[in-house]
């Protein structure tokens, strides 16, 4: 058994030395007064101190290395004349062990100080403190020493702040000092000789104080550059003489291991001594590395001492965990001087040893622990133990499930615990709190936890500041001190927060076992305090009269931190630094390996379902061992103990649902889209079962009584003291919201804590109220913000009669009560802040600044006298806005979201959101809140799209709603400006805004003025123009002859079916008129609209397009923003070259109603089609040798045979085909027919009736083909048009043909089926304006189409049937013709044009668009460019929908009945435009005509005003001159100011060398991406706004009042406030920010050239890339870009370098004719693999705070035998660069099933340059994600 060694001992100060070191011998002569001290040939004479309590003790012996004597000997000279000195060197404790040993050789007193960068100028030299009432100056440490001859030690002067130390120079220099309190330091030399002319007194009287001439400065320090901290201040550096410390030789540290541990092989301890030497070589500081922590190897070698069986690697790893700090490069150096010294032992993977024995030895404070070895051997050491009797075994701690992995863990940590400090590092949720736990109950220690945040200063982790109740200041404990003189383990939980210049204030501590606090206590080791009593010859009591207090020898301290990059952080400061590494021993805590996890979890949890146990541990892990940054930041969401919370929801509640809970503790919803696909296809490969959707009849609540029911959840209500506190707000429910609170009711009953996150305006307040209001719980509230400091979270001090007092806040008193508290805002207040929440969710404690401790029952007995008990009805709930973009702000939920149950707070779906509204609104039109709900739907879809900055919310609709509910009034279009003139100085964004606005028929803008109906002009009288009667020769009904014959089917086929987003622009948002929307359809230009189809499907009205060349298919429902694509190209090989119009559309109904029936005329093709499954089925009506047949007879004969279909009756499933020869139509002869069925049960008619007519009118000679609608028009409309008499009770039918307007056929066709005598009469009203024959011009009018419900016939006529007014005020060729027969009038609409190469001039089929009706007798027109129209014509259908919109568009104060109205003339005269005088001073001018730039004047360059040449922005905000002074400006100024506008831009394009040639071609491209780079420029600000935010700067002469230094102000200190400033990077700090690499690889090989005509891929790509130049221009300092080319030729083309970014048009337009040149010319080919693997090895050549290779290709790798697996390895070859492809071309489905075989969310696919801004923000936001 080894004997137990301390490093607090005497002993141990002599270890630090002789572990490294020679023995030398140094004599000191002794003496009770004198005594001389020699080191070589210097000596020094000895003198008795005069306070030898402040001597150091233990570290001085009889055995000191030669280096260290040189070291010594170099300090006495220094000191024999006088001189300050500095010693600089590496990090560690050599340097201040050199000076301790000399000051203990040469008896002189310390005064030492550990600096840190809140040491203030009151730490060095005076102190205010408040003692009966009265403020008095103590002398801090400088001054103390200055006048009784002490040294003073500065330790850390690199830490300190710019002009901190300074106020030392005089000091060192002079040896002088004005101090506080009116006394003056003065040099010994100069008081002496005035004591010869003066008297003490006097000199006292005058307040001067002799400085000693023993007084020495010796400070310490680390070289700056190299280390991070702050230059010295050159007039301070040159008052010092430096000596540089290094690390002692490689052979005394072999020589004194060798005889200090002898078990040790030496081969061993030249292994471990090799690798640290091998570390710190000049070659391996090229690469960054830290340094390696050398004084620390003498640990080491102890633990392998006295566990011969440990691991080397291992123990070596505690010192240096190279995988935690180093980079690659790093890590590959590390892992090669480990292989070269054979390091890596077999067994590095395991942890040795177990821990089979632990029983108390000795007296008490030491515990005999026994360890087993892998291969059984047992090994006895010794280790301090704490005041409870410990554990006899790890099996013994009840809340601790031993793991194979834990226990190897807790015996390594005893094996650390038994040298020195320790911390763990792990990820968040690893268990390391627990891990501490279990090692504190197995030793019987009682812990003390320290929760570490940024802005902790030195004093709050040492004492803090009080006054007492008679107002006196006095110092307080802080628990960290309290843990050491008591004999606590001080857990300090997040050293990765803490900056480490506070952290360092520890490290004598750590090393030494001793410390100074701030009110002049001095701390030490048991053994060096004995040794102090034995020199100084005080008594203990003595001591402690001196303020020096023993530090308790089982006193340990365990730290626990986050490595850099837990969270999957690619950038940032790495926390383990040089400094750091000599601190602690490390162990890394990786997280637990699946079969550990399970064990663990059964073992909590037992009840858990297996089957989604084994399919949960399958998920979290797949994604714990993927590589991707993106996929490791969604797995660190799923730590251990969120897997523990969702095992036990699974166990509580067997309908949970595995996937939701999922989808809970990543916080899904608010996922980037990048991680969200991610987690998606996870999800799904490993066969999760899809969310079930939960029964509408299921979401309610009940009270009764004492019982709460939500859902399916019932609970028993709280029944508080006090209903007070209890929230009662205003609530309507509403689905989505009744579901939200039962989920929060099962955590809620589980003991959880929650976590509800959500865009603002979306109800967390609300429905937490409300959940609270239904449980009857006691609320308190806290709301944070970004200046929350962890004190003003417990606690809020004031002053009160000189004391400061402490007054509870709400989370205090939750506590104490068992209340709930609600944390708003949580996502405002700084991260450090929120973290304090850990400690009280986890543990339920924590300490306030007052000095109470919050603890939980268990830990009473163990707890302070004024502790408060933590109440066990006590909850947190905390609400904050979600992560990422466009909030931007503190990633709560990455800090903290696993120690709560998360629940994603969304806006309420469509439904749910009207139907809360409606409770807001009950009078306001459903209507209205629908357009509301979808137009901030849609905005808010463009917030997480990053197209806008702002997410707006349902709050903004509530507010809408009431005010439209309190003043009905006012139109929508004035009351949603409330919401918008927020916005309404961002042009960019308003276009946005409007056109969604208008989009969803809201008219902002629009006035009541703006009605613009079309004008009616009358129409001629109708004209009985035949009449029609049976056939003579025919009285009775014969029936044809049939013949059946069977439809042969062939078998389905699925066809690729093509989904399209388009816009709907709602036309009356910007003016009443009979248009009611439009939106556009994608076709290729030699498409030509066919035919369309209408059908209602419920309450959808379905819309069905047919093209010709190639034959196509569109489905789409009317109010969708989508539609479906069917190419059916090749399926009628006898269009293929056809131009004519040829196909016709029947939309099927009933089982049938997702159907349609396309008849191609020529060949008589049938074919069924399924537009949205993506099928079709051919029909045949005769065998495929009858078709042969048929087909051979068509090309023999010359005449061509049509093929026609009736599909009047296709909604019932049944159509006619008949066929027609040349001029012999069925429906063009002199006798008509009618069929009839002969029983009403017939499925088809078979009865033939022959007709015969009689003309009665001569005015149209010309028989036309007549249209007869397939409804009866009623017998109103028919009295309206008709002034006849006797048509009663009789059937009448609307006619058209082309040469009349309308008509009606009176009696049809009930004159006939009743076999009556009666003629059917055909009266027409004949067209009046009428072409010229022509018979190139061909057809003039298209089919009719019949709105029988409003009495109207609607077609598209050419503009020659048009009145010449109207024809010539509308730039239209083509007009609806809509004849109303009840008001006897004829309107004309105009149409947009479709340009000449998208139809082709052929006799009889010129009209390039296709009409019908919707079932509600609205009117459909398509043409063919895919632009589709929608109108609305009935006469009362027009009036409702008037009323309507000019509710909607009421003017603000139009109902009012007075009105003020001042008019003012604007009388100043536009003079001659100009340029305008330059401000050299650019003040911002407004009106006037003297200064360029100025806004809202006249005749100059500007913005806003009038009569100026050309725009010209200088920065300031602008004032726009109404549009009435714009219309005054003469012709003949604003003709001048176009001219100067032309004559500067040609000087502007002379001036960059570009034609205006070139202008137009550069504008084509940029023009089309305008929008996208402004909102491209939306996301980069977004992006760039986080790192602008400002930080406190403490320790200011004016500001705020800094809480924190309330008491320095009751004793008048002046530095007492704070304020906001820019963060200023520390010196030499790692954390230089550096600005975003991206590297662009653009592909212009030659199938870009080649398909660019198929879907414009190359166009799309110069497009993107004209979008990157223009968007990143001015970013320079936050992203630098580089474009490059690969193609068949080469693949590296270089376009733009990182430091060549294009600055003007002509430098962008170069760098897109190159890309096209190069894509036209180049060989065929394709290097998109070798472009990729350039990309990524190039990219990381020079340093960036994150790396991005984004690859812009077409998809036609499969032709050059590319393979995407190879592919996809080499994006992911690099983890330091995120590589995304960008697929922007693809025949068929190539770039999606590429798409599908890259990594998860690493591809896209973009057939939209629109589309490419959304894919940026989601690259580029990805990453925001991993900085968790």
């Amino acid at each position: 058994m080894s004997k137990l060694t301390f490093l607090t001992s005497c002993e141990v100060a002599s270890m630090r030395l002789r572990m490294i070191l020679y023995h030398v011998k140094a004599r000191e002569l002794s003496g009770e007064a004198d005594s001389i001290l020699k080191i070589g040939k210097v000596r020094k004479d000895i003198k008795k101190p005069a306070n030898p309590e402040l001597v150091p003790v233990g570290y001085a012996n009889q055995n000191v290395p030669k280096t260290v004597q040189r070291h010594l000997k170099w300090i006495m000279q220094k000191d024999n004349i006088q001189q300050d000195v500095f010693l600089i060197g590496n990090p560690g404790p050599l340097r201040r062990i050199i000076v301790m040993q000399y000051l203990e050789l040469t008896k002189s007193e310390l005064e030492y100080i550990r600096l840190s960068r809140d040491t203030t100028e009151s730490d060095l030299k005076q102190r205010r403190e408040i003692i009966s009432g009265t403020a008095h100056y103590i002398d801090q440490c400088a001054v103390r020493a200055a006048i009784h001859g002490r040294v003073l030690v500065l330790d850390g002067i690199e830490k300190t702040e710019r002009n901190v130390l300074p106020i030392l120079n005089n000091l060192l220099e002079n040896r002088e000092m004005q101090l506080d309190d009116g006394r003056f330091l003065m040099a010994a030399d100069r008081y002496d000789s005035l004591l010869k002319t003066h008297s003490k007194e006097e000199l006292d009287a005058r307040n001067l104080v002799r400085v000693s001439k023993e007084f020495r400065v010796i400070a310490l320090g680390l070289p700056v550059p190299k280390y991070m901290g702050n230059p010295l201040d050159p007039p301070l550096r040159s008052r010092f003489q430096a000596r540089d410390v290094e690390y002692l030789p490689y052979q005394e540290y072999l020589q004194s291991f060798q005889k200090e541990f002898r078990n040790i092989p030496k081969e061993r301890l030249v292994k471990i001594l090799s690798y640290g030497s091998t570390l710190l070589l000049s070659e391996d500081k090229l690469l960054g590395l830290p340094d390696f922590p050398l004084s620390n190897l003498y640990s080491v070698a102890k633990i392998l001492d006295s566990a011969p069986e440990a691991s080397t690697y291992q123990t070596l790893y505690k010192l240096y965990p190279y995988e935690l700090i180093l980079g690659y490069d790093g890590k590959m150096a590390a892992k090669h001087a480990l292989q070269m010294f054979d390091v890596v032992d077999k067994v590095d993977a395991r942890l040795p040893y177990r821990i089979t024995d632990i029983k108390p030895s000795g007296n008490g404070s030491v515990a005999s622990v026994t360890l087993q070895s892998h291969t059984k051997n047992l090994c006895h050491i010794e280790v301090p133990m704490g005041k409870n009797n410990p554990l006899r075994n790890v099996e013994d701690i009840k809340y601790f499930v031993p793991t194979s992995y834990h226990s190897g863990t807790l015996a390594d940590m005893i094996l650390s615990h038994m040298m020195r400090d320790f911390c763990l590092i792990g990820p968040k949720g690893c268990g390391k709190t627990l891990l501490v736990q279990s090692f504190a109950d197995i030793l019987g220690y009682h812990t003390e936890n320290v929760v570490l945040y940024q802005d902790m200063t030195a004093r709050d982790l040492l004492q803090q500041r009080v006054t007492l109740e008679n107002g006196d200041t006095t110092w307080r404990n802080a628990p960290l001190i309290t843990a050491a003189l008591e004999g606590y383990i001080a857990i300090l939980d997040g050293l990765h927060r803490l900056n480490p210049s506070t952290l360092m204030i520890l490290q004598r501590l750590i090393d030494d076992r001793e410390l100074t606090l701030h009110d002049g206590t001095r701390l030490m080791s048991v053994d060096k305090y004995k040794l102090l009593q034995e020199s100084s010859g005080l008594s203990e009591t003595e001591l402690q009269e001196r303020s020096i207090l023993p530090i308790h020898p089982t006193f340990r301290i365990i730290g626990l931190a986050e490595p850099k990059g837990s969270s999957g952080k690619t950038s940032g400061q790495q926390w383990l630094n040089s400094e750091l590494l000599t601190l602690f021993l490390h162990h890394e805590i990786r997280p637990l390996t699946k079969s550990e996890e399970i064990d663990v979890i059964k073992t909590l949890v037992p009840r858990v379902p297996e089957q989604d146990m084994g399919l949960l541990m399958k998920f979290t892990h797949s994604l714990r061992n993927n590589n991707d940054p993106t996929v490791q930041s969604i797995s660190s969401s799923l730590s251990t103990r969120q897997l523990l919370r969702i095992s036990r929801r699974l166990a509580s509640y067997p309908n949970e649902n595995l996937r939701h809970s999922i989808y809970k503790a990543c916080l899904s919803k608010f996922l980037p889209p990048l991680a969200s696909d991610v987690l998606e296809n996870g999800l799904k490969e490993a066969e999760f079962v899809a969310e079930k959707l939960t029964d509408d009849a299921d979401a309610t609540y009940k009270v009764e009584n004492d019982s709460l029911r939500i859902g399916k959840i019932t609970t028993t209500r709280y029944k508080p003291d006090s209903e007070v506190m209890v929230p009662d707000v205003l609530f309507y429910d509403n689905l989505q919201h009744i579901k939200i609170m039962e989920d929060m009711l099962k955590d809620f009953l589980l003991g959880e804590h929650l976590l509800l996150i959500g865009n603002q305006g979306v109800g967390k307040n609300k429905i937490v109220d409300r959940f609270l209001h239904l449980l009857n719980r006691p609320r308190q509230y806290i709301q944070l913000h970004r200046d929350t400091t962890v004190q003003g979270l417990t606690l809020q001090p004031s002053v009160r009669d000189g004391q400061i007092i402490f007054e509870d806040s709400p989370l205090v008193n939750a506590v104490r009560n068992g209340h709930v508290l609600v944390v708003d805002e949580a996502d405002k207040a700084p991260t450090h802040v929120t973290c304090i929440l850990k400690a009280l969710v986890e543990s339920g404690e924590m300490l306030l600044a007052d000095g109470r401790k919050i603890v939980t029952g268990v830990r009473q007995a163990e707890a302070p006298e004024n502790a408060i008990l933590a109440h066990k009805d006590f909850r947190l709930v905390v609400l904050a806005n979600r992560p990422g973009f466009p909030f931007l702000g503190n990633d709560f939920f990455g800090s903290l979201g696993d120690i709560f149950s998360c629940h994603a707070i969304d806006n309420p779906p469509v439904d749910s959101e009207v139907a809360m509204l409606k409770k807001y609104g009950p009078d306001v039109p459903e209507e209205v809140i629908r357009k509301l709900v979808a137009a901030f739907g849609e905005l808010r879809h463009l917030a997480d799209d990053g197209q806008i900055s702002y997410p707006y919310s349902t709050r903004e609709v509530v507010n809408v709603v009431r005010h439209l509910q309190k003043y009905p009034n006012d139109g929508i279009a004035n009351v949603v400006k409330n919401v918008f003139d927020f916005d309404n100085h961002q042009n960019e964004l308003m276009e946005v805004v409007i056109s969604t606005l208008r989009k969803h028929d809201i008219p902002i803008g629009a006035s009541i003025r703006d009605i613009r109906l079309a004008k009616s002009f009358p129409l001629p009288p109708p004209t009985l123009m035949s009449n029609w009667t049976l056939s003579k020769q025919q009285r009775s009904f014969k029936p044809c002859s049939i013949e059946t014959s069977y439809l042969i089917a062939q078998d389905r086929l699925e066809i690729g079916v093509d989904h399209f987003e388009t816009q709907q622009i709602k036309q009356r948002s910007i003016a009443f008129n009979e248009l009611l929307s439009t939106w556009q359809l994608f076709m290729h230009s030699s498409n030509r609209i066919a035919a369309v189809a209408t059908t209602k499907d419920g309450k959808k009205n379905n819309i069905y397009a047919a093209t010709c060349n190639p034959v196509s298919v569109y489905a789409m429902e009317e109010d969708a923003d989508s539609y479906t694509f069917l190419d059916l190209y090749g399926m009628f090989p006898s269009t293929r070259y056809r131009w004519k119009p040829s196909l016709t559309i029947s939309a099927l109904g009933n089982s049938m109603n997702d159907c349609i029936l396309l008849h191609e005329e020529t060949s008589n093709t049938l074919m069924l089609v399924w537009p949205r499954k993506g099928e079709i089925q051919k029909i045949h009506t005769k065998s495929r040798f009858a078709r042969v047949r048929d087909s051979f007879t068509r090309r023999m004969e010359e005449s061509e045979e049509l093929h026609k279909i009736c599909n009047e009756f296709s909604h019932e499933n049944w159509v006619v085909t008949y066929r027609e020869h040349g001029s012999s139509k069925i429906h063009n002869i002199n006798r008509k027919y009618l069929l009839k069925k002969e029983h009403e049960t017939d499925l088809w008619p078979t009865i033939l009736i022959q007709t015969e007519q009689e003309m009665l009118s001569s005015e149209l000679q010309q028989e036309q083909d007549l249209q007869l609608s397939s409804k009866a028009t009623s017998e109103a409309i028919v009295h309206k048009f008709l002034d006849i008499s006797n048509i009663d009770n009789m059937t009448n039918r609307i006619v058209s043909d082309d040469m009349s307007y309308a008509g009606i056929a009176v009696g049809l066709p009930d004159n006939f089926l009743n076999d009556t005598d009666t003629a059917v009469g055909l009266f027409k009203v004949p067209r009046t304006l009428q072409p010229e024959k022509n018979s190139e011009i061909g057809r003039t009018v298209s089919d009719a189409v019949f709105l029988s419900s409003v009495g109207q016939v609607a077609r598209i006529v050419k503009d020659v049937h048009v009145p010449e007014e109207i024809s010539k005020e509308e730039s239209s060729d083509h007009f609806i013709e809509v004849v109303d027969l009840q008001r006897h009038v004829v309107r004309f609409l105009p149409l947009p044009r479709v340009p000449r190469s998208n139809y082709v001039y052929t006799p009889g089929e010129i009209i390039p668009y296709a009409i019908n009706a919707l079932p509600d007798d609205r009117i459909l027109v398509i043409d063919s460019t895919g632009r589709v129209t929608l109108w609305e014509t009935g006469f009362s259908n027009l009036e409702s929908s008037l009323d309507k919109w000019m509710q909607l568009v009421t003017d603000e104060g139009a109902a009012e009945d007075t009105q003020i109205t001042i008019e003012r003339p604007n009388d100043l005269e536009v003079t001659d435009p100009k340029h305008g005088k330059e401000d050299p001073s650019n003040a911002p001018h407004v009106g006037g005509n003297t200064w360029a730039g100025g806004t809202g004047g006249r005749s100059t360059a500007g913005l806003g005003g009038r009569g100026g040449p050309y725009r010209l922005d200088a920065g300031h905000d602008v004032y726009q001159v109404s549009d009435t002074d714009k219309e005054v400006v003469p012709p003949e100024i604003s003709e001048a100011a176009r001219k100067m506008n032309r004559k500067a831009f040609q000087d502007r394009l002379r001036e960059i060398e570009m034609s205006e040639y070139d202008a137009d071609a550069y504008d084509k491209v940029s023009n089309t991406v305008q929008r996208q780079v402004k909102a491209l420029r939306v996301i980069l600000d977004s992006l760039e706004a986080k790192g602008l935010e400002r930080t406190w700067a403490k320790n200011q002469t004016t500001g705020d009042l800094d809480d924190n230094r309330l008491i320095e102000g009751l004793t008048g200190e002046r530095t007492i406030y704070k304020r906001r400033a820019d963060k200023e990077p520390e010196y030499n700090s790692q954390d230089q920010e550096h600005p975003k690499r991206l590297r662009l690889a653009v592909d212009v090989s030659g199938s870009m050239y080649r398909f660019n005509g198929v879907d414009g891929r190359l166009q799309r790509t110069l497009e993107a890339t004209c979008m990157l130049m223009e968007a990143f221009e001015n970013y320079d300092q936050k992203f630098q870009y580089e474009i490059f080319g690969h193609s068949g030729e080469d693949p590296e083309i270089p376009f733009i370098r990182y430091d060549k970014a294009p600055k003007n048009n002509k430098e962008r337009l170069k760098v897109l004719k190159a890309m096209h040149a190069h894509s036209q010319f180049c060989f065929s080919g394709d290097t998109t693999m070798e472009a990729t693997k350039n990309a990524v090895e190039k990219v990381v050549e020079d340093e960036a705070d994150e790396h991005f290779v984004i690859i812009l290709s077409d998809a036609n790798l499969e032709r050059y035998g590319l393979n995407a697996a190879k592919l996809g390895a080499m994006m992911s070859s690099d983890p330091r660069v995120n590589v995304f492809f960008i697929f922007i071309g693809s025949l068929g489905n190539q770039a999606e099933r590429l798409k599908k075989k890259l990594p998860a969310g690493h591809a896209f696919v973009c057939m939209n340059t629109k589309d490419i801004p959304q894919i940026l923000q989601q690259i580029f936001t990805s990453t925001m994600l991993l900085t968790r």
